[in-house]
């Protein structure tokens, strides 16, 4: 599904949603990496182009294996990993600053944000639909209104956090959910009635599609969460790239590895972790023991 909206630990860019604060990941102090020079393959993962360098979230197309990179210049598409294509991101569809993105089934992404230049959409954008790999985009709501920050979506739900939480059955009806909560990002179920989201004071989880949140008894500090769809489990990365594991939706935690610099997004399925640090694009198939390249 990806983590995404935050799906991103910057939330600098655009506007912070009204009457709210700009919220930081868990234990992250705020800085910034400096960014790449040019995009190219290592042993560690596919290295970012300069502009893609601001990154807010990561998800894979179920369809195609295709990995989407989130960024404030757009979506950026890398091939699916061991094909024979060379793994070189490129940038697809109009420049949208991406400050909210999942994919919500195959074939349909939906994400919010900022338009960039030359694109010629409200700002903010409210939540849009792609229904082409990203390269095209369609208002579905709340357009010149909501910048969802934070995003996560199922083929049955779609919740994001404007400075509200809210939750659509269909991209256009939205109904409020449990006040208070600030997520910096959020995993959902495949039903939608389960809710991880981390905070500031660390993991709190919803069993009734966000009526109500309860804090994660022993829970470690995690800034990024995805929810392996199909199944119970759920992946979450601390901002020191901490990799933990749930196999009850996100009851209780594991440890299962870690990675070398700043995690920025988190996607997680039943075959790979895939986790965007350093401006590099990294893929684990150990449960996040161990990160390789393409």
């Amino acid at each position: 599904m990806g983590a995404a909206g935050v799906v991103a630990l910057s939330v600098a860019c655009g506007a912070t949603p009204a009457g709210e604060e700009e919220t930081q990941p868990p234990g992250s102090s705020g800085t910034s990496e400096s960014a790449p020079t040019s995009a190219t393959e290592s042993t560690q993962g596919v290295t970012l182009p300069e502009e893609a360098a601001h990154v807010h979230g990561v998800a894979v197309e179920p369809d195609t294996g295709e990995v989407l990179v989130a960024t404030h210049a757009g979506l950026f598409v890398v091939p699916p990993p061991g094909g024979d294509k060379k793994a070189a991101p490129e940038q697809v569809g109009p420049t949208i600053d991406l400050m909210g993105f999942a994919v919500a089934g195959p074939g349909r992404l939906v994400a919010s944000g900022h338009p960039g230049p030359g694109t010629d959409m409200p700002n903010p954008v409210g939540l849009i639909e792609s229904r082409d790999g990203g390269e095209s985009w369609q208002a579905l709501s709340l357009a010149g209104a909501s910048d969802f920050h934070s995003l996560a979506a199922s083929e049955e739900r779609i919740v994001g956090f404007d400075g509200r939480l809210r939750a659509s059955d269909d991209g256009t009806a939205w109904e409020t959910l449990a006040g208070g909560l600030q997520p910096v990002s959020l995993a959902l179920s495949d039903d939608g009635r389960t809710i991880v989201a981390t905070t500031e004071r660390g993991p709190m989880r919803s069993t009734d599609g966000g009526g109500e949140f309860a804090p994660v008894e022993d829970a470690p500090l995690l800034a990024l969460v995805d929810w392996v769809a199909g199944t119970d489990s759920v992946y979450g990365v601390t901002v020191e790239g901490k990799i933990h594991r749930s196999d009850d939706a996100g009851t209780t935690w594991t440890s299962t590895g870690s990675l070398d610099g700043q995690p920025h997004a988190l996607h997680a399925d039943a075959e790979q972790l895939i986790v965007v640090a350093d401006h590099q694009v990294r893929r684990s198939t150990d449960e996040g023991t161990t990160f390789q390249g393409w």
